[in-house]
């Protein structure tokens, strides 16, 4: 095999990472490890790449360290500047099976795949960023021609966690082929997720906080054999209807199959195809990186219950809205022998752990970083990438202290009934100019959002170091209402005059005539049944008063101001 041509990964720079000073750099996996405690994070081409780079590494030093078994292994671990010294020899056990180039067995592919036909495609559908039919939204216009294997290697790992769906050419020995073709299996393992994993401020503290212990109420056990793919045989071109024995397996799951061509210069083309399925229904019990969701509609088609799956983000809603899916814990949800709803993700279980005994400060904070990817046309394509992120102290992930956390859960639906409030006040001032008023109540409310994150946010991340949560719950209360009272102020100043002037309306109370006047007092009194009154030891100025009550009311789940929910009820 001499002058074979190679690409070894522990040695090559490929990864892409960015330093603690702002610089980003390419290192290899050996310098990757050495060097972690001086990097900030992982960048991706994508996203969504970032995060399958970041499970590929925790796969690499699950089994370099042959743990951490418990809590406590993990804590000298955290203490130890140079916990990852073993990976350098257990890379170097397994340098073979991390050459790209490889002819028999190389790295995530399959030596030998090839059609009927011995066709060679094009890169684009190994590549996300470039959308099939729509070149004008890539910067790598019109195709793919060509790739550093560094980039390769990268979007190898990529298209096993995230590739789309759809017809597929059949490799030769391949038993699903039907008539050249192997028809949808569904996405690659991350595209069913929505993903979840915990930042640190270096890439060592991320690598850790993720590194969940074998002996953990988090997540079931490994079955005995689990390893990472480059510790199994390598995959042939068909498929196994086999389950994955642990977090190592699940980590590296093949679910495609790849052989990357090549030349001196670099990579030219792919063979693409089906590899692994995984069914996601409940494995909320092995899969760590998602929050789930109860489907009834599943356990009423399957005759079981509860029947789990993975809750995918919404990229129209920001981090911030949804995290009661992030920080509720099971028996916040539970109701009697009903099982919960919804079930945080294993990895905030898993840091839940570490906070309840006390190896992690109350005060410590810690990002939850969001991302997935949204498809669309029969999941044949990539519509959007999600990548969002909220710093929360980790009291909020506390077992048995739930008093923070459901005051932040009670704080997020404070804002989203107020913005309500503000919603309503366009759709009023609108009707009063005899307009209808729906696009307005949506524009108001994309602004209220808006204007509600970074306070919110910043409101959170010290939510920990707070000796009374009812009170900074009652301060957020008394923010949120100054800022939606000036936005409201903006937007009955830009009322026309047709707005000021009115019309008659009818309503349940018979007629009433609605202007500017009354729309504001309805949006005075919306927003103090939403928040409260932010007056509690001052007159406040009289709004004057009104004989029609406001239609409507804030919505479920609000609670008087001056005693906060202890135990707020999280949406569905």
């Amino acid at each position: 095999m001499l002058g074979a041509p190679s690409f070894d990964l522990i040695t090559q720079p490929w990864i892409e990472v960015l330093r603690d000073d702002g610089r980003q750099d390419e290192l290899s996996l050996h310098q990757l490890f050495v060097q972690a405690g001086e990097l900030r994070r992982l960048v991706g081409d994508l996203a969504t790449q970032e995060f399958a780079l970041l499970r590929l590494l925790l796969a690499i030093a699950h089994d370099a360290l042959d743990g951490p078994r418990d809590a406590g292994e993990w804590s000298d671990l955290w203490r130890d500047d140079r916990c990852f010294d073993p990976v350098g020899s257990y890379l170097e056990a397994q340098r073979e099976r991390f050459d790209l180039l490889h002819p028999t067995a190389p790295f995530l592919q399959t030596a030998g795949l090839r059609t009927a036909k011995d066709e060679v495609f094009s890169l684009n559908p190994l590549v996300a960023d470039v959308p099939n039919g729509e070149p004008f939204f890539t910067s790598r216009m019109p195709t793919v021609d060509r790739l550093t294997f560094a980039e390769a290697a990268r979007w190898v790992v990529h298209a096993h966690a995230f590739d789309t769906s759809g017809i597929k050419s059949g490799a030769v020995g391949d038993e699903r082929v039907k008539s050249g073709k192997v028809y949808p299996l569904g996405t690659g393992w991350l595209g069913s997720l929505g993903g979840v994993f915990v930042e640190g401020v270096t890439l060592r503290e991320t690598l850790l906080l993720n590194l969940i212990a074998a002996e953990t109420e988090a997540i079931e056990e490994a079955a005995t054999g689990d390893r990472p793919a480059w510790r199994a045989e390598p995959s042939g071109p068909g498929g196994s209807e086999r389950t994955a024995t642990g977090l190592l397996d699940l980590y590296t799951w093949q679910t495609r199959r790849v052989r990357l061509h090549y030349d001196g210069d670099g990579v030219h083309g792919v063979v693409l195809g089906y590899g692994d399925p995984l069914s996601s229904r409940n494995m909320h019990r092995r899969e760590p990186m998602t929050a789930w969701r109860r489907s009834l509609a599943q356990e009423k088609k399957l005759g079981q219950s509860p029947v789990y799956l993975p809750q995918e983000h919404d990229p129209s809603r920001a981090a911030w809205r949804g995290i009661a899916a992030l920080v509720a814990d099971r028996t916040d949800r539970e109701q009697g022998t009903e099982a919960a709803s919804h079930r945080r993700p294993g990895i905030l279980e898993w840091i839940a752990e570490l906070v309840t005994d006390e190896v992690l400060p109350r005060g410590f904070l810690v990002r939850a970083r969001l991302i997935g990817a949204a498809y669309g046309t029969r999941q044949s394509v990539i519509d959007e990438v999600v990548d969002d992120d909220l710093a929360m102290p980790v009291v909020l992930l506390h077992r048995h202290d739930r008093t923070c956390a459901r005051q932040a859960i009670g704080a997020a639906e404070d804002a989203d009934l107020a913005v309500r409030a503000l919603g309503d006040l366009a759709t009023d001032l609108f009707r009063a100019a005899g307009s209808e008023g729906e696009g307005a109540r949506s524009a108001a409310r994309e602004l209220g959002l808006a204007a509600m994150e970074h306070p919110y946010r910043t409101w959170l991340a010290t939510l920990g170091d707070t000796d009374d949560p009812f009170e900074s719950r009652r301060d957020w209360q008394r923010q949120a209402h100054r800022i939606l009272s000036l936005l409201g102020d903006r937007l009955i100043a830009s009322a026309g005059d047709a707005a000021w002037q009115g019309r008659t309306m009818t309503g349940k109370q018979g007629t009433y005539w609605l202007n500017t006047g009354l729309a504001d007092t309805w949006f005075r009194t919306r927003l103090s049944k939403a928040l409260g009154h932010p007056y509690a030891t001052e007159e406040r100025p009289d709004s004057g008063p009104s004989d029609v009550e406001p239609p409507g009311h804030p919505g479920p789940g609000s609670t008087d101001p001056q005693q906060p929910s202890t135990d707020t009820k999280v949406p569905a």
